[in-house]
């Protein structure tokens, strides 16, 4: 399969479309932000509707919050248990000799969430789509329309790797070692504090240094910025390969775009504090630092 470090632009794409062993997805989530004190700020509603308004001719459709987080809790997306995604992902189809390709609709978060996902259960055999399906629909490429057909069933065999999530506690030792540093992926209005947080108390995790996700994005075209101007903005924050980089966001989604791109980079000992600002901005025993 045509991967460059686990990425696949639309022409890769197309010239395997018909290969029996791919396995490709829509993984796209919408977040309906609630108004302010309503307890909750956002509700999940799965992309189900836009992908029956039209999909890359093939794909299958993944439900993030319905078949693979955590169900009962009050945060959204967190890692259910190892057997509840063996079971989800077989479902879909994707076996020990599947070619996964993950893409998602306005923003590369949703892929690139289940990206991560699969690596840290020892599923190497994964792609992100360049783009996502705003350049596959840009371009004039073939859509089909309707509820996904799906692929046969297919076992998948879970090989947990440790080190992929962290806690708070973790996270709060993380934040005083020299030799981690804690990469913020929201936008600098929200990690400076300057702006109301739906999460909470404004600001971010003590000396967490702020890589947008959203800077790591071309917003025009949806694609990766080239990786020499994310290694820029990277090492202009102090990330460094020598050190562990813990990153977070809001609810664990659009870090994984910084953790996509610094494991392109050649970084290795990466990591994501799954639960974000939407459980440490909450609870007033974590300290917060603003500005």
């Amino acid at each position: 399969m045509p991967v460059r470090d686990g990425l696949v632009t639309t022409a890769e794409l197309a010239a395997i479309l018909e290969q029996p062993d791919l396995r490709l997805f829509d993984c796209t989530t919408y977040l309906e932000y609630q108004p302010e004190g309503s307890g909750v700020p956002y509700i999940a509603v799965p992309g189900r509707h836009t992908f029956e308004a039209g999909h890359i001719p093939g794909a299958d459709f993944l439900d993030l919050q319905g078949e693979f987080s955590q169900a009962g809790i009050e945060l959204h997306f967190m890692m259910p248990a190892t057997a509840q995604l063996e079971a989800a992902f077989g479902r879909h189809g994707i076996g020990a000799g599947s070619r996964v390709v993950l893409y998602s609709i306005g923003t590369a978060m949703w892929a690139t969430r289940f990206w991560w996902m699969l690596q840290s259960l020892g599923y190497d055999n994964v792609a992100v789509l360049d783009g996502g399906f705003d350049a596959w629909k840009a371009e004039g490429r073939a859509i089909e329309t309707g509820p996904a057909k799906g692929y046969p069933p297919a076992t998948f065999t879970a090989k947990p790797r440790a080190g992929y999530f962290v806690d708070k506690h973790e996270v709060l030792k993380a934040s005083t070692d020299r030799n981690t540093v804690v990469v913020n992926a929201l936008n600098p209005q929200l990690h400076r504090g300057l702006e109301p947080s739906r999460y909470g108390r404004p600001g971010h995790i003590p000396g967490s240094v702020n890589v947008s996700a959203a800077t790591l994005v071309d917003p025009a075209t949806k694609a990766f910025v080239p990786l020499a101007e994310a290694a820029t903005k990277f090492a202009s924050q102090g990330v460094t390969k020598d050190k562990r980089v813990v990153a977070y966001c809001g609810g664990g989604i659009s870090a994984t775009i910084d953790l996509f791109m610094l494991h392109r980079l050649g970084y290795d000992n990466l990591t994501l504090y799954d639960a974000s600002m939407g459980e440490w901005a909450k609870d007033e025993t974590l300290p917060i630092e603003t500005g």
